[in-house]
């Protein structure tokens, strides 16, 4: 089974985040699919909230893809940003995520591992950023109205047999796309 993280360990992690910076991030990762290091790579031009689409620069290609996300994760990133309105400079080209001790300067990977790491210790889990991709693509696929092939696009896959359905919850090992389909989904995360 792919590395989901179960929802009330989600939500122990989510509580343990302490700034809206943070809540932001995590709400995009758990919503886009995005890698980590893609995410980090968005600049302020590339937000849209009224289509709810974020631009991320993709592994593979280099090429910026919008990605869609929740309401929650747009919230999350206004506060932040009216949280920091005066601490970071401001621009199209600007890169969106920033650290939040003085002197700003644009947040790296490691900085962003290294926060999700704390909160997991507070919260006493150990989930990773890469299983909050995970969990996203399981939820995408558990969507019995989501086309496999989009959800393919969101996650940047080359190929199909990349994006697989999941089995039903706690029933050993990813179906087929083929299988799947025949499968009754399970609850959503």
């Amino acid at each position: 089974m792919p590395r989901s993280v179960p929802d009330t360990e989600f939500n122990e992690i989510f509580a343990r985040l302490p700034s809206h910076r943070d809540r932001a991030l995590v709400a995009f990762y758990i919503s886009t699919g995005a890698r980590a290091s893609e995410l980090l790579t968005a600049w302020q031009g590339g937000v849209d909230p009224g289509r709810q689409l974020i631009g991320v620069v993709r592994k593979g290609t280099g090429e910026v893809q919008e990605l869609p996300a929740s309401t929650d994760a747009f919230v999350w990133l206004r506060l932040y940003q009216l949280e920091m309105e005066d601490a970071i400079p401001r621009g199209r080209r600007v890169p969106l995520w920033w650290t939040l001790r003085n002197p700003s300067r644009p947040l790296t990977y490691h900085a962003a591992h290294r926060m999700f790491e704390r909160a997991n210790t507070k919260a006493g889990t150990s989930a990773t950023l890469h299983a909050l991709r995970h969990t996203a693509a399981y939820r995408m696929a558990e969507d019995p109205n989501l086309p496999l092939t989009d959800v393919q696009f969101v996650l940047g896959h080359r190929q199909l047999t990349t994006t697989q359905r999941p089995g039903p919850r706690g029933r050993g090992p990813a179906a087929s796309p083929g299988s799947a389909r025949r499968c009754a989904p399970g609850s959503r995360a």
